[in-house]
Formats: structure tokens, C-alpha cells, sequence
């Protein structure tokens, strides 16, 4: 057990990583649009004027929810937007320090589920890799086919939460291969019928 659960704590750091690699780096100008400072300003104005009296929340931009909302929508533009009226640092310590904890506490969470359904490496292997590609197929693809998210954008976040899963997963499901569990795995499987 205490294996397994090394190979979480190194696996959600792999995948902290492997987020950081993935978006604070340049490398995350492959997925963000970007628009020039006149324009930047001009929009955090019209946001300040027209959002900040409902406050922080996620916005459909226009509401289909009238009429008038649904005209617009289907003429577009629309967004959506993720409005947070306050600021704070690009670079937020933060949020990197409550990043750094969910990591590791997905790391474990992954371990220990491969830990408690599976007996050897490859098995956990494949199971890592399936159940990574079908969270985010559904969680982030899914967001490009029913809300019509920005595809690039939407491949970009699929893949590298693909690789940081994949990633957090073969490390503990390596980590926690132990002679032990291979002997345990051989003996189980000598006594079936």
C-alpha cells in the first residue's frame, strides 16, 4: 500500500507538472486566442459596465433564455464567458499551491482505484490509458460538440489532460508493479478452476 500510494503522490506531481508544461508555458498560445490591448481594454470596460452588477458567474452571451436573446444567439457572435470581477496575478501562488494539492490528491485517488481493481502493469496500463482518453473525450470534446466550444482550443485542453492522466497513472501503476504483487497475481491465477 505504501507503494501505491508513492506512486499517486509522483503521479499527481507528473501531472502538475505536466499541466504546467501544457499552459505556463508559451506552448499555451497554441490554444488561446488573443486580441491587442485597445481591444483587451475595450472589453474589460463593456464586461465591467454589463456584467459586474450580477457579478462573478458564467455567462451565455447573448441569453438565449428570451426572446430577443434567441434572435441574437442564432444571428451571433455569442460567447461565453467566465467573469471574475475581481483580478489577480497571471501567475496566482495561490492557485498554483491548491493545484499542486488537487494533483496529488488525484494522483492518489488514481492509484489507489488502480491499486484496488487491478493486479498487474499492463492490466493497470491499459485501464489508465482507456479511462484518460474517455474523461476527456466526454468531459472536454464534449464541450466542443454540445456548446460549440472553439475546437483548437478544446483539442489543445483534451490533450494535455489526456497526457497528465496518462501520465499520473503509469507512474503509479509502475511504482506499485512490486515482485509482490506479481507473486500474488501468479498464485491467484494458478487457483481458478
Amino acid at each position: 500500500m505504501v507503494r501505491t500510494l508513492i506512486g499517486g503522490l509522483l503521479g499527481g506531481l507528473a501531472m502538475f507538472i505536466t499541466g504546467f508544461i501544457f499552459w505556463g508555458t508559451p506552448l499555451s498560445a497554441l490554444a488561446l486566442s488573443r486580441v491587442g490591448d485597445q481591444a483587451s481594454a475595450n472589453l474589460q470596460a463593456a464586461m465591467a459596465q454589463a456584467l459586474s452588477p450580477t457579478g462573478t458567474g458564467v455567462y451565455v452571451i447573448p441569453d438565449p433564455a428570451t426572446a430577443q436573446g434567441t434572435i441574437l444567439y442564432g444571428r451571433g457572435p455569442v460567447a461565453q464567458v467566465f467573469y471574475n470581477e475581481g483580478g489577480f496575478p497571471v501567475m496566482d501562488s495561490g492557485a498554483l499551491i491548491g493545484g499542486l494539492i488537487l494533483s496529488l490528491v488525484v494522483g492518489v485517488i488514481i492509484a489507489l482505484a488502480l491499486r484496488f481493481a487491478l493486479s498487474d502493469f499492463a492490466s493497470r496500463a491499459r485501464v489508465t490509458i482507456l479511462f484518460a482518453l474517455a474523461a476527456v473525450l466526454w468531459l472536454h470534446i464534449g464541450q466542443a460538440v454540445f456548446n460549440h466550444a472553439p475546437w483548437g482550443y478544446i483539442i489543445y485542453l483534451a490533450f494535455s489532460d489526456f497526457v497528465a492522466l496518462a501520465v499520473a497513472g503509469l507512474i503509479a501503476a509502475k511504482l506499485m508493479n512490486s515482485k509482490a504483487d506479481t507473486g500474488m497475481a501468479t498464485a491467484d491465477a494458478g487457483t481458478l478452476h
